[in-house]
């Protein structure tokens, strides 16, 4: 039963950057799923839950304003740690998701890298735009409890809030050790809509519902074109660990090969049966993918 008299419910998405990263990083390369997190799709499921929510048709409820926040290395580090392509690639879908983006550089305690101010940051930005743009309904996409008293204090302009988290742990292969990450409770109970998403994403009463599939990037191993010209060149030494591709770029000592959701990051070292400088652009390569790290590399590289 609708409530709406026709009034357009706001929605405004503020997005913890690290925390959405290592949670779309989990169901990439730890959960079943295999894939990453689509901003696209997150969005549609916000929509439907907030329609669910509030009693509205569908297409009264809109995401008015989407805000990224994130602590972010310099253009020189992340190209010498070969990021720069993936963090341009992630921002150009930010961009066409209409998502608009925060960043401030990460500083060095201790000799690690870590993020200082972001969260404040967030909260002030997510706490004045409700004010001026008189949001009805604030998704914060965040695990964190510091995130408590801005819900607290949405809650005094009548805002009602969806808080989205996620509770898992796995264990490390690199280090073996357990990883576990959990949603504050107190800011899941402060929170007007509080949704675990891990719950939903593995009950398997929604395995076919395409809102919940649609959450995640819809991977496809080459386009229709490449499968067909691919198909040409006849079998690859093993169908099931090599896969085939073209080279999207070469620079000096390394690499991508163009695989759709994004492009795979090889060095000269993996190149096999050929020299690395007489690679080009184009060129038909079969390879293998491995996991370093943070990121899916190929290996064995040979040209066709």
């Amino acid at each position: 039963m609708f409530e709406n008299d026709g009034k357009l419910i706001k929605i405004g998405v503020f997005y913890d950057g690290n925390y959405f990263f290592h949670v779309s990083n989990y169901y990439n390369y730890e959960h079943p799923r295999n894939a990453r997190l689509s901003i696209s799709g997150l969005h549609e499921f916000i929509r439907n839950k907030v329609a669910e929510y509030e009693k509205v048709e569908l297409k009264f409820c809109h995401i008015v304003d989407a805000h990224y926040f994130r602590g972010r290395l310099s253009s020189y580090d992340a190209e010498e740690q070969n990021k720069l392509l993936a963090e341009r690639i992630f921002d150009d879908i930010l961009m066409s998701e209409g998502v608009v983006t925060h960043y401030l550089p990460l500083r060095i305690r201790e000799g690690k890298r870590e993020e200082k101010g972001i969260d404040v940051w967030l909260a002030l930005e997510a706490f004045e735009l409700s004010m001026y743009k008189k949001f009805n309904v604030v998704v914060l996409i965040a695990c964190d409890g510091d995130y408590v008293s801005l819900v607290r204090k949405l809650n005094t302009l009548g805002i009602r809030v969806m808080v989205i988290g996620w509770d898992f742990e796995f264990t490390d292969e690199r280090t073996g050790r357990q990883k576990r990450t959990t949603t504050s409770l107190e800011l899941l109970k402060e929170a007007t809509y509080p949704i675990l998403m891990h719950e939903i994403i593995d009950n398997k009463i929604n395995r076919n519902d395409a809102l919940i599939n649609n959450l995640f990037v819809q991977k496809e191993i080459v386009s229709k074109k490449q499968e067909s010209l691919s198909n040409e060149l006849g079998p690859t030494q093993n169908s099931l660990l090599y896969k085939r591709s073209t080279i999207f770029s070469i620079k000096q000592g390394y690499g991508f090969i163009s695989y759709p959701p994004s492009n795979l990051f090889f060095h000269y070292s993996a190149v096999v049966n050929d020299e690395f400088s007489q690679l080009k652009e184009g060129d038909w390569v079969e390879f293998r993918i491995e996991k370093r790290e943070n990121s899916d590399v190929a290996v064995d590289v040979r040209r066709i």
